[in-house]
């Protein structure tokens, strides 16, 4: 007899809805990667000198930050909520770096990346502990930390900017140096992803984050501490943040107060391209930092095809309403299947 054929039929039941629910995520996630290369095929056709070693690099690094961004911003979508102050908290973290630098021209670079982090993870507190601690909505709370943030950064600022011939020739080096051809800040990306999708597909806490998003109050009941586990979401995700800080000051060189401006609404961008039910319970940091990189092409494909401004914008647009749609009919089969598949089986 086979292993399957020898497990209790509930058992088999929730090995089949745990397949079905794998295949579920795996078909939308290689959607995105399709449309991806789909785009990248076009586009290199149109003009063979898009996908050039230069080119290919350059949309690396264009979709390092975004995906690290995106990670932190999956981790907090999948628990039903939305954190919108990522942008301000990458300039303040940028900022801080550009700072610690010039006071410090020697400091080593893993302390400047260990203070972004921990700027960031402090900013983390501040919204987990409004919406964990005295439950106002998330999009109220990171609404408002958006403009306190970069108020912050403003008033910190004053007018200045940092400039590049103002920070260690090493840590700029790091923002444009590869590693076998893969730029060293992609690395720091791949690694957060990689972590991030291991904890969040092995470990209790992280799966009991998609349970609270499925229903907070079902996981209320169940014992799983929803506070907790949302307040730690938040830090992760402003965590994140801030490295993405440390990253986009490596790579840019020049600092002002307007650095990260208008990239939460990217963010949440790409993680609803990537697959990741806005409404919480579904979605994997893979899909997620696809689609920050699906953006990050379209925005450099497009002017190859000659494609206006506007154009642009509405592409996205689209690609978002699509995302949603799609993911609001998967939603729906995948309900339908899972309910015949238990019909079917019965005690």
């Amino acid at each position: 007899m086979t292993a399957l054929q020898t497990q209790p039929p509930s058992q088999r039941g929730a090995s089949d809805s745990s397949r079905l629910v794998h295949r579920f995520f795996l078909f939308r996630e290689l959607g995105i990667a399709l449309a991806l290369a789909l785009l990248i095929v076009v586009t290199t056709i149109v003009n063979p000198r898009f996908l050039t070693p230069q080119g290919i690099k350059d949309l690396l690094l264009g979709s390092t930050i975004l995906a690290v961004l995106a990670v932190g911003q999956t981790i907090v979508v999948v628990t039903r909520n939305v954190d919108l102050s990522v942008g301000s908290v990458l300039g303040l973290s940028a900022f801080a770096t550009g700072s610690l630098f010039m006071a410090n021209p020697n400091l080593p670079i893993p302390v400047a990346l260990l203070v972004g982090v921990l700027l960031g993870a402090v900013c983390g507190v501040v919204n987990g502990g409004l919406i964990a601690a005295a439950r106002v909505p998330a999009l109220v709370v990171t609404l408002g930390t958006l403009y306190v943030f970069r108020g912050v950064d403003y008033t910190w600022a004053t007018g200045r900017q940092i400039n590049a011939a103002d920070m260690p020739p090493g840590f700029l080096h790091m923002g444009n140096a590869t590693v076998a051809g893969v730029p060293v800040l992609t690395l720091f990306a791949i690694v957060v992803i990689v972590v991030a999708g291991y904890y969040l597909r092995t470990f209790r806490s992280g799966r009991e984050l998609y349970a609270i998003g499925s229903s907070p109050a079902a996981a209320r009941l169940s014992g799983i501490p929803v506070g907790r586990r949302v307040f730690a979401a938040f830090v992760v995700s402003g965590a994140l943040a801030g490295l993405a800080g440390v990253l986009y000051a490596a790579r840019f060189g020049t600092l002002d107060a307007n650095a990260g401006s208008g990239f939460e609404l990217n963010v949440v961008a790409a993680v609803v391209i990537g697959g990741v039910a806005i409404f919480g319970g579904s979605g994997s940091v893979y899909g997620a930092a696809l689609g920050a990189v699906l953006l990050t092409t379209i925005g450099s494909a497009l002017p190859v095809l000659g494609v206006s401004p506007f154009w642009q914008r509405a592409a996205v647009g689209a690609l978002i309403l699509a995302a949603i749609g799609l993911d609001r009919a998967l939603a729906v089969r995948l309900t339908r299947t899972l309910r015949h598949s238990t019909r079917t089986e019965g005690p």
